[in-house]
């Protein structure tokens, strides 16, 4: 099989590449050489934190690796063989991080989806709520009820939480095996608002902390016109060995979730925190869009394995989506339609190839 090269400094030329490039090539089997790898970054080349996508990628796949080491500016990753059951991946296996568990996951959720057998993964001394990385709520929130629909099936748990910088968190995952390609999406519409779920949750500060943070969402959003009967809110306290604060908005409505969050940190004030997740909802809200920007990037693939078209509308076009489209058209035979320029509202089209191994 002909290898897949990658120039991994294409658009913002970040992890995002890698990791993405790693799904599709464990997914797919067709081996990658990925080049430039975070080339014109402060520190460029592999961190750590990488490597356990690398070796998590390769874990599920049985692939012979050449280049997984810190500072490395290029990977040959040959997948062998494509298997489920249990994994354990270790986040702190290099050195102690923060590293993003969520990220880990999404690495490896769409080749395990396509196994022959039902997979547990255990994702352990990782992050779960850090920066530049979906939140552990969005995934089980926004993102798996998404391509649940499509009929990919999987469950995330979250044991401990692991908060930016000591980490130190663990999530729990299933994954169950598709028997048929996935359904494509049709999301468009909104339709009409159920309700908005405002979670407020630390670990190991005062629960006072999380209170003014709910108080401060819940105002903010009947400031903009919602019914308190719209709102739900939910306080919570995370068992963690790390100290952090998330403020986790989803929007429910009749044909999709969006999410929006924030996270603390020192120095910043609870309401500080609140306003952040509001003001980033508050803009998806101006739009008539369904899809908010981040589950876009994370649905394009989903929409090119189904068997049939898929069109979404999204609150706005990314580089990450472009990028991700750009990925996914070398991996699969696949075009993607794109109608909005970057920043705007686009709506997001493509003919799935119906993927079954």
């Amino acid at each position: 099989m002909s290898w897949v090269t990658v120039d991994g400094s294409y658009g913002e030329g970040g992890g995002q590449i890698l990791r993405s490039s790693l799904a599709l090539s464990a997914l797919t089997g067709k081996p990658l050489h990925i080049f430039n790898i975070r080339s014109g970054r402060k520190n460029p080349g592999l961190r750590p934190q990488h490597l356990t996508s690398v070796r998590a990628a390769a874990s599920v796949c049985d692939a012979k690796v050449d280049g997984a080491k810190v500072n490395s500016t290029e990977l040959r990753f040959e997948p062998t063989n494509l298997r489920g059951g249990s994994f354990v991946m270790d986040v702190s296996a290099d050195q102690p991080s923060a590293g993003s568990g969520t990220l880990v996951f999404q690495t490896v959720f769409p080749a395990l989806l396509f196994a022959k057998q039902t997979s547990s993964v255990r994702i352990i001394r990782c992050g779960t709520h850090v920066p530049f990385s979906p939140p552990y709520d969005y995934i089980a929130r926004v993102f798996l009820p998404a391509v649940r629909k499509m009929g990919a099936n999987g469950e995330l748990k979250l044991i401990k939480a692991g908060w930016f910088p000591k980490g130190g968190g663990e999530l729990e995952a299933i994954v169950q095996p598709v028997e048929k390609p996935l359904q494509p999406v049709n999301l468009t519409e909104r339709g009409n608002l159920r309700r908005i779920w405002v979670l407020s949750a630390l670990s190991n500060l005062k629960r006072s902390i999380a209170l003014r943070q709910a108080n401060q969402a819940v105002n903010r959003l009947l400031g903009m016109g919602f019914r308190q009967s719209e709102i739900e809110v939910e306080i919570r306290e995370l068992p963690s060995p790390s100290t952090g604060t998330v403020v986790f908005i989803a929007a429910e409505f009749e044909n999709v979730i969006a999410g929006f969050s924030a996270l603390g940190e020192l120095g910043k004030p609870a309401e500080r925190v609140a306003d952040e997740a509001v003001d980033e909802f508050a803009k998806f809200w101006k739009t008539d869009a369904p899809v908010d920007k981040h589950l876009a990037d994370q649905l394009v693939l989903f929409m090119a394995l189904a068997n049939g078209k898929s069109v979404i509308r999204t609150s706005e076009l990314t580089q990450h989506t472009v990028t991700h489209i750009w990925l996914i058209e070398k991996f699969l035979p696949v075009r993607f339609e794109v109608q909005g320029a970057l920043g705007e509202v686009a709506t997001i089209s493509v003919e799935g190839i119906g993927f079954l191994r």
